[in-house]
């Protein structure tokens, strides 16, 4: 049975959530169900590639209560971060970088985290004694389907989360505590027949509905994966230098999205010229990406898809600065700017490589030499 007064205290609550930014609000009972299953069978599959930290909390996903111990309910919570329209036209523009719309904005975890920490302090205040625990976009709980639970959204085929009227362009995170609140109607899925997100996936990673392979997923490719980016999928990356919208842009549901009126989700990044991203040293990339969530990837993470998407940006004004990261001390950088040089230069570059790499002894470096010579050969 659960308290009349708690049923008050929580639309009081969701009021004080929505007064912070929070535009979407529900509750969830702590029982994953199938969820768990479908995570454990997706684990199996090693969908999860190198990201080993979801397959270390997997017990915990499948069972909150090994997150927070007595755990009744779980508040979750939705912050639209839509800034600006956005079209596959992007991919035309060969010269500019392109990054998913949620990363032209501040850190979205020092933005939603001190907001979600107020809403907790109201619980503990409202409900003296409890138990709570917050999670943005961080702890081991399978949040997707929580959050369909919690009547947020249901989980679309390409496996983020639709809400009707509002789209998918936000963030997720959430409030375990030990308290008894009404849980909230569960969404239902409304994705039909479409199957835009799969069709237009460019390294076809939604190998079926609602099923992800993440190791083909550009957004996995170029911030998840930390070494070489696999040969095959490095043409189909395109200009995408951090994450990948495309099977956002396309859902259908998105054309209903509304855009944010918050500042801090007003995306202000500076133009994202290629040529001039290749040439950033160490301090001018952490002043350019201060405070951003490209910070998390590194000068090694960005310039290694910066040099991928300049192999496939066609334009030869790129060659002079790429033989330029040549002399970077960082061989991720290297490797990656040879395939670019041998993606735009001829065969002369064989002779310019040689010499610049003559005492190189990095494996993944030589490789990539070989590779190139090979398709001059």
């Amino acid at each position: 049975m659960i308290p009349v007064a708690n049923k008050e205290k929580l639309e009081c609550l969701e009021s004080f959530s929505k007064s912070l930014g929070f535009d979407g609000f529900g509750v969830a009972s702590p029982e994953v169900g199938p969820a768990g299953e479908r995570f454990g069978e997706w684990l199996d599959a090693d969908y999860e590639g190198e990201m080993a930290y979801i397959r270390r909390g997997e017990e915990k996903r499948k069972n909150p209560d090994l997150v927070l111990e007595g755990v009744k309910s779980i508040l979750c919570f939705r912050t639209n971060y839509y800034s600006r329209e956005k079209d596959m036209s992007y991919v035309e523009h060969r010269d500019i970088g392109d990054i998913s719309i949620y990363a032209l904005n501040k850190d979205y975890h020092d933005i939603v985290t001190p907001r979600l920490r107020k809403v907790e302090e109201k619980i503990q205040q409202t409900f003296m004694g409890c138990k709570t625990r917050i999670y943005v976009d961080t702890g081991p709980i399978l949040e997707k389907p929580l959050a369909q639970q919690a009547g947020l959204g249901w989980i679309g085929k390409h496996t983020n989360l639709i809400s009707q009227g509002v789209g998918s362009w936000y963030f997720l995170s959430e409030i375990l505590t030990d308290v008894v609140l009404p849980p909230s109607q569960p969404e239902q899925d409304h994705c039909g027949t479409c199957r835009n997100c799969i069709d237009i996936c460019p390294t076809q990673a939604i190998i079926a509905p609602y099923v992800l392979d993440a190791r083909r997923c550009i957004s996995y490719l170029n911030i998840e994966l930390k070494g070489v980016i696999p040969i095959e999928y490095r043409k189909a990356i395109g200009n995408r230098i951090y994450g990948c919208d495309d099977c956002q842009i396309v859902c259908p549901w998105n054309s209903y999205a509304v855009k944010t009126e918050e500042p801090e989700f007003q995306g202000k990044q500076d133009s994202l010229n290629l040529i001039d991203l290749i040439q950033l040293d160490t301090e001018m990339f952490r002043r350019r990406f201060k405070g951003s969530p490209i910070k998390r990837i590194k000068r090694r993470g960005l310039l290694r898809n910066v040099a991928v998407a300049l192999g496939n940006s066609g334009n030869p004004q790129a060659i002079a600065p790429l033989i330029k990261v040549l002399d970077d001390e960082e061989p991720l950088i290297k490797a990656h700017a040879i395939w670019a040089l041998g993606e735009l230069a001829g065969p002369e570059i064989i002779a310019i490589l040689s010499e610049k790499l003559k005492d190189e002894k990095e494996a993944m470096v030589l490789e990539e030499l070989a590779l190139v010579m090979a398709k001059f050969d």
